[in-house]
């Protein structure tokens, strides 16, 4: 076997993918140990506080270790995969692919399973984090559990070897296969203790099962007095009634942003209750038109340009608050924030300089945004920056709500459900389509009177949308 020297190693550490994020969850591995990756690929899906991103790793060569399991939450700047580059790539692709050979010899194939890729081996169980250079196992003092106790006593090593001193830790990483390491990590055992008995000083299976067997009498009796005992769970808390969900990634930055607005930003809410049946009916001749084929149109696209129209007539509504130089930002460009909700959280993306947008081009970039977010793969980029935001609380089927309002934005416009009621109409009552807007707003620098313009002149421009036109 070829022993690798820490120069042919290159060590990728979690990026900063936001802006001042300091840590990232592994929500998935696309690579493991053995597989060769080239410049660009990549290899792993992290989730920020922000959103789910996919790192590429910058260098070619030969996966040597994965440092982290998924669903494990690391630093940024912690080193979460090593990878063997130049010449130490084929000392790491040697003994995997032996490794997957062992892993098919000893372990039966599941009946219709596909054959297995060299570099991939056989595993039926997450990945584990590997025990790094001269670091000391805690688990290894402990005994090993009831259930891996009773596997050892059904398959049994073929005789316990006899009590050795254990290998001194030196710099240099023991030498096992990955079959073998998983076997140690399973039973608790650090490799750095084992005293080999394989060819070159390779740690054999029997060498780990010879290691437990021979610490598991000086466990024992360590285990009779309670150490530290774990903090009780609240009374009230019943596993088969109860569920704990531990908050994190978008959600939990997402609870921090909207405290810090709520009692930072003094909001007032503002509502009213416009008969849309003209915009209605416009949405469905636009799905009509030659020039919107393939586009999304519906009624929230006339919304954001109702929007956009009323913030040109009132621009003084497209700004923020600067606490540190107490002065007030009017922004000259909008970037409209569209506030989506996913199984990760809601995250509020937005579409860059949307008051530059014709109605088709505003079209395709809400349904790019709507597509990408849905997937999960909404960029840290395009939740920044926002200027105002639009909730559609509408589609969950309520008539509307009070918005809390995006940090660092002074608006957020709430549309509710559209429904059929008894409107007057021309003198009578008649069945039109209904909707209810609410305008939250920063009432440092956004007074009644400004408030209450803008959202009148969105409710007149979905009332007459003809108005898109004269007005914009």
């Amino acid at each position: 076997m070829t022993t690798m020297t820490d120069s042919s190693v290159r060590e990728f550490k979690m990026p900063d993918v936001g802006e001042g994020l300091t840590e990232a969850e592994i929500l998935k591995w696309y690579v493991q140990p053995g597989d060769t990756v080239t410049d660009g690929q990549v290899v792993c899906e992290v989730e920020t506080a922000k959103a789910a991103v996919e790192l590429p790793i910058p260098y070619d060569g030969v996966v040597r270790e994965l440092h982290f399991p998924e669903g494990t939450t690391v630093d940024v700047g912690t080193s979460i995969i090593a990878v063997a580059v130049g010449d130490g790539a084929a000392a790491v692709a040697e003994p995997v692919q032996e490794a997957v050979a062992e892993n098919v010899a000893e372990e039966p194939k599941p009946e219709g399973r596909q054959p297995v890729l060299v570099g991939y081996g056989v595993s039926t169980s997450a990945t584990r984090r590997r025990p790094r250079k001269g670091a000391e196992a805690p688990a290894a003092a402990q005994a090993p559990s009831a259930a891996i106790q009773a596997e050892l006593n059904g398959h049994g090593p073929a005789a316990p070897a006899p009590a050795a001193p254990a290998a001194p830790v030196t710099g240099d990483r023991p030498l096992a296969k990955p079959p073998v390491r998983k076997l140690a990590k399973d039973l608790g055992v650090d490799l750095a203790t084992v005293v080999p008995s394989g060819p070159d000083g390779i740690i054999t299976r029997e060498d780990v099962h010879a290691a437990v067997s021979a610490t598991t009498p000086a466990a024992e009796p360590e285990a009779a007095p309670a150490a530290v005992a774990p903090a009780p769970s609240p009374t009230s808390y019943d596993g088969t009634r109860e569920t704990r969900v531990l908050v994190k990634g978008v959600r939990k930055a997402t609870a921090a942003a909207m405290v810090g607005s709520a009692f930072t930003a003094p909001h007032v809410t503002e509502f009213v209750t416009v008969d849309v049946t003209r915009t209605m009916k416009l949405v469905e001749e636009l799905k009509q038109d030659k020039e919107y084929a393939g586009l999304r149109v519906n009624p929230l696209l006339l919304i954001a340009k109702a929007l956009l129209v009323a913030i040109r007539r009132n621009p003084d509504i497209n700004a923020s608050w600067d606490e540190a130089a107490q002065e007030i930002v009017v922004k000259h460009y909008v970037n409209l924030g569209i506030a989506a909700a996913t199984p990760r959280g809601l995250i509020v993306p937005n579409i860059k300089d949307a008051h530059a947008q014709t109605l088709p081009q505003l079209a395709g970039s809400l349904g790019e945004l709507v597509s990408t977010a849905r997937e999960g793969k909404t960029s840290p980029a395009a939740m920044q920056g926002g200027t105002v935001t639009i909730t559609n609380v509408g589609v969950f089927g309520v008539d509307t709500g009070t918005p809390i309002l995006n940090p660092g934005e002074s608006a957020i416009l709430a549309v509710g459900a559209i429904k059929l009621q008894p409107w007057v109409h021309k003198g009578k009552v008649k069945p039109r389509q209904v909707t209810t807007l609410a305008l939250s707003f920063d009432h440092r620098l956004v007074d009644g009177e400004l408030g209450s313009k803008v959202l009148a002149d969105v409710a007149a421009v979905l009332e007459q949308p003809k108005r898109l036109i004269s007005w914009a």
